[in-house]
């Protein structure tokens, strides 16, 4: 797993929480922690860390990776800006993931093992995403759904509709646009 996840969680969860918990989480996971965003590691140093954090939290995994991922999105958004600002939306953008994100991931990490995502637009502003890694990460590409909605002001709604924890996972994400405020 490239670094820059790694970087992205760290950063969620200094946010969240500080960076005296990131360092306790490193020691439990008994992990040293230099990761640079150009590095690999191995996603087993992934999961020590979310082990961790449930055994200090009380959490389930999946809870807890979801809203590390939701929390991380701002992260890879600051870092790759340009691939973000363009989207209209968080359907536009979940759309260019395959065509335009992961292809840039690629020119800068070579050796990255990105995600593919299948798309089909279902009705009542619904889009399916089946999702196909061997790391069997869906519940961290639905927390970066639900991180890509708050960025763009949107409520989002996945729905896990075949395969959790597998290494195809089929989502409906439905993205609404939140009223604005009265004034």
């Amino acid at each position: 797993m490239k670094g820059v996840i790694f970087n992205a969680v760290e950063e969620a969860v200094t946010r969240l929480y500080s960076e005296d918990v990131w360092d306790d989480l490193l020691e439990a996971a008994e992990l040293e922690g230099n990761y640079t965003s150009l590095g690999s590691y191995d996603d087993a140093q992934l999961m020590a860390l979310v082990g961790a954090a449930c055994s200090a939290t009380g959490h389930e995994p999946d809870d807890l990776v979801r809203v590390l991922g939701r929390h991380a999105f701002p992260h890879l958004a600051e870092r790759y800006p340009e691939l973000v600002d363009e989207a209209s939306g968080t359907h536009d953008f979940l759309r260019r993931v395959n065509d335009i994100i992961h292809p840039e991931v690629l020119k800068l990490h070579p050796d990255a093992k990105p995600p593919a995502f299948e798309f089909e637009d279902r009705p009542d502003n619904v889009l399916r995403i089946t999702y196909r890694s061997q790391r069997r990460l869906g519940v961290l590409a639905e927390g970066l759904m639900l991180g890509a909605g708050d960025r763009f002001g949107e409520e989002v709604d996945v729905t896990t509709v075949s395969g959790h924890g597998e290494a195809v996972t089929v989502f409906d994400v439905r993205a609404t646009r939140m009223a604005p405020a009265p004034s």
